[in-house]
This record gives structure tokens, sequence and C-alpha cells, in this order.
């Protein structure tokens, strides 16, 4: 029987899931189809970092998520690998050490939180064919049932690095092919030898080589249980001479693991493996169409970093609310083109981080000058500025749409502030996001009476007493805004669009840019 639907999202990884619970939330019916039968269980993602942690908190998802973190302690980020710890405090965020957090957790929180619109996955699904028209997009399924049709007036390809929908529409996806084969496998050790890490640490002292191999090796679980739960990724001489479709094998993770960390170290089980590059490639329009693609989808790198897992959430958190109100019908001319134009230059600058860090990452053993440089950046990112610079780089807190204004704080993310309401409560900025409307914060003694769209609320507030934390200043030049700013308004992804100082400062521009027309009286 044929399915009719507004959006129909391919594939439920973590960026499949997120985008739907975001249409869901804004109001819109919304299918998931995957692939796979059930989920993936597997750790791949390599964790939640500090903007994506915000993401969540804006949907009310980081405390349980938090729960299902491994225990870590003062990790901090890095930048290929080096020996510096990347300290994002100074970005002024709530989690500055992100997550640690195996992806299939993740997916679950994610997918629990769609199940909480009444919104299932459809699972065993495959997609054979697409039909894009003017209107919408219709396409070809087979699952359990057969071949049946479904329809959506627009489509979000989310599945993959290998894309099925990629291939189907036939949408350009220039780059360069990989040079690296290597590993990623999520294993059970039954021992370890003195060099196996025993818990979750900053990535430089997870790193070693022996016998030709380079294997990174990172316990899933917290130093009080013995589970023996291992991610371990890894390349040698005999991972180039294999395929990429060559499954990988027992006896394959076992000879790395005593290359690298000795015949005592033992494994017990080989839970999942799969074979991954260093390839990197980008479509060249995220929207095609009735067609649109988000995550590995969009973009595929090196998984240095884990930063693909984290650049597809965002790509969600920006998507999201842009296509539900295209779908609503109350999108202002141009809203939907912005996802390609924010979130197109976003992944292109994970690619060149990525490409650099690749450089230092693996100089062959007479690279003097590959050598030469790492010790330079090493010694940079020991620098306050530079390690800054760095952290928010790797983290993405550092990144800023160009909005339009001339204020500093107009296109960054609002920082997550402790606000205390007229009327008495205490709040925070993501709390108020929760609903996914747009926010109208007022912080001053005298309120304007904008007539605001139905997507934006207003909220009266003032920061809450920070006296002693450096975290979580107030308003003014603390957050780069000008000093006497009171006024700010914030998109449903957390950005800030427009700041003004006063009653007589008007945000009606940035109203109808961002959510069209005044539909309510002021509120």
């Amino acid at each position: 029987m044929p399915v009719d639907t507004a959006v129909i999202v391919v594939g439920a990884g973590p960026t499949g899931l997120m985008l739907a619970g975001e249409l869901a939330l804004g109001g819109v019916a919304v299918e998931v189809v995957e692939r796979q039968t059930v989920a993936s269980g597997q750790s791949r993602g390599g964790g939640v970092n500090s903007r994506t942690a915000e993401a969540l908190a804006m949907r009310g998802l980081i405390d349980g998520l938090s729960d299902q973190a491994i225990p870590r302690t003062n990790v901090g980020g890095h930048f290929a690998g080096l020996p510096v710890a990347l300290d994002t405090r100074p970005w002024r965020t709530r989690y500055p050490g992100g997550l640690l957090v195996l992806q299939d957790r993740l997916e679950q929180v994610l997918e629990d939180h769609l199940g909480s619109f009444g919104v299932a996955v459809r699972r065993g699904i495959e997609l054979t064919g697409l039909d894009a028209a003017e209107d919408g997009v219709t396409v070809t399924v087979r699952g359990p049932g057969g071949e049946y049709r479904m329809r959506g007036r627009y489509l979000v390809a989310c599945d993959g690095g290998h894309s099925t929908v990629r291939k189907l529409t036939g949408v350009a996806f220039p780059g360069r092919a990989g040079t690296l084969a290597a590993v990623s496998a999520d294993i059970e050790l039954t021992a370890l030898s003195a060099t196996v890490p025993r818990r979750a640490e900053h990535i430089s002292r997870l790193t070693r080589t022996g016998g030709g191999y380079w294997m990174l090796l990172h316990p899933l679980a917290g130093p009080e249980e013995s589970t023996g739960l291992y991610r371990a990724v890894f390349g040698g001489p005999e991972q180039v001479t294999l395929p990429r479709e060559a499954a990988v094998t027992f006896d394959e993770v076992a000879r790395a693991l005593a290359a690298v960390h000795g015949p005592e170290t033992r494994l017990g089980r080989l839970r999942w493996g799969s074979r991954f590059s260093d390839a990197s490639r980008q479509v060249i329009d995220y929207c095609v169409g009735r067609v649109l693609f988000a995550g590995d989808a969009a973009h595929i790198h090196s998984p240095i970093g884990g930063q693909g897992l984290n650049v597809g959430i965002q790509d969600a958190a920006n998507l999201g609310w842009k296509l539900a109100a295209q779908v609503r019908g109350d999108a202002p001319e141009g809203l939907l083109d912005s996802y390609h134009s924010e979130r197109h230059p976003v992944a292109a600058r994970v690619i060149a981080t990525v490409r650099a860090q690749q450089v230092l990452m693996s100089p062959s053993p007479d690279a003097d000058d590959v050598l030469a440089l790492r010790a330079i950046v090493i010694d940079l990112a020991r620098l306050p500025d530079a390690n800054r610079y760095l952290a928010g780089l790797m983290s993405g807190l550092d990144l800023r749409y160009d909005l339009g204004g001339s204020d500093p704080l107009v296109g960054i993310r609002m920082p997550d502030l402790d606000l205390s309401t007229a009327g008495g409560t205490t709040t925070r900025v993501s709390t108020l996001l929760r609903s996914g409307h747009g926010l109208l914060l007022e912080l001053g003694e005298s309120i304007a009476a904008d007539a605001l769209p139905a997507g934006v609320d207003r909220i009266t507030a003032r920061p809450a007493d920070t006296a002693g934390s450096e975290t979580f200043p107030g308003i003014g030049t603390d957050t780069g805004a000008a000093p006497d700013v009171d006024r700010i308004l914030i998109r449903p992804d957390g950005y800030v669009c427009w700041v003004g100082a006063g009653p007589q400062a008007s945000p009606a521009a940035a109203l109808q840019r961002w959510f069209g027309a005044a539909t309510l009286p002021g509120r």
C-alpha cells in the first residue's frame, strides 16, 4: 500500500533520527526508513562534542544521554592526536569535555525521543528507486512485506557515506580518493598486557605502534567495569592489501593486537568490524529540488576526531526547523536555501581540517620535515590563544554563520546562560528553546511590544547571579555583544540572528527574514 507523508528521511543513524525529531517537533509528518533490520549495536561515532551536547540540551536530551556516557575526567579534545589537551572552557560551554558515549546508545536516546511524537522507524526497508518531481518525491522501497511506494513532499538523504539516494539522484560528489586503509572494530579482550589502557584518557595516550602497525585502543567502559570492551582502530601492511569490501576477521584483529600490545593481549570476541579510508568528498549542492542531503550522505572524510557524527547532528539541527517551516507553508523566501549556504562551508572546513591533521598524524619514519612541523604545532597548541582557537575549531563552538549585522554576537551560538524570569523562576536559555521555536529574549527594564510570528516566543528575564563564575557571564561585553545589548533574537537551532539595545530597537527585519510575517500579537 502506498505511503504518503510530508518528509521521507532515509537512514536511521544519528543524523536521520535527529532530523526526524526536529521535523516532528515542528509539527510535520515524517517517515524514517532504514535498510538495517535492527539497530547497529556499534560504538562507531567517537563521542559527542561540546556543541552537539549543547544542541541535544536544547531538546531536553542531554541528561538521558549523560547517564549513558563512559566516565572520564579532564581528558580534553585533541588536534591530530598531539599530546596537548584542548580546553573548550574559554568558549563558555556547560559541556567542556563533551560526552564519550557509544553511538548505539545515542541512537537509542534519539529514537526514543522520536517515538515520543508517535513516529516509529521503518526497519528492513531498502530503497530501490527514486522519482523526484517539482511537487514531491516518490520512492520505491522493498521490505519484509514486499515492494511498495512512498511519496513525500521532500526527501532527506541521511543514509551514510555510500548513500543510495545520492547514487540514484546522480548528484556530483567530488573530492579525493583515499590513501589510507584501516579498520575500526568493537572487541572484547580476555587478557590485557600492561600497555593496554584501563581508562578513557587523552587520545595521545591511547595510540601505540608496533610490528608495522599503528593502533588506537579505547576502553568502552568505566575503569570499575570488567567488561574488556574496547574500540580498536588500526592499520598496517595487511590492511593495505585487502579490498574495502573484505570482511574484518577475528584473526586479523588478533594479529594487530599482538603486534602492538604483545601476545599476552588476547582477543575474546570480535563484535563487529569495518574498513575505512581517508577519502574526502562533498556533494556540490545540499538541496537538489525536493531532495536534500545531510550527514555522511553530504560529506565524507577520515574519522579523525569523531567529527562526522557531530557535523551530521548539527546539519540536522540547522535543517530541521527550516524544512518544517517550508512544509507548513510559513517559511520566508530563501529560508530553506540557507541550509546549503550555511552548512556546506562548515563541512568544507572540517574536510580541510581533517586533511591537515592527517599530514601531522602519519609521517613516514624518515619524514624529518613533518616531525619538525609536529614539534612546532605542539608548542603552539600549548599557548592559551592557540589552544582556544583549536578547541573552538574541533568542537564546533567557534562557528559563526554570516547572518548580517555588525554586532559580534550575531551569527554565533547563544551561550546557555542561567536566567531569572519576570515571574521569579530560574531557567536556562537551552530550556527555553525546547519548544523548537525562536526566542526573543528581553533583558531590559522597558519591554517593547513588537508583534511576533507564531513560531517565536518572548521571554522577559535577567541573567541570574553569576558572581564568582567565569563560565557563564552575563550579557554584555563578556559575550562579545555591545555593552548595552538587552534584546536578543535566537533561532531554534540556538544561533543569534539579531541583537538590539532598548525598546526602540526593532527586530522586525530579522523576524521577517527567519520566521516570516507576524501573525500573533506580542505576548
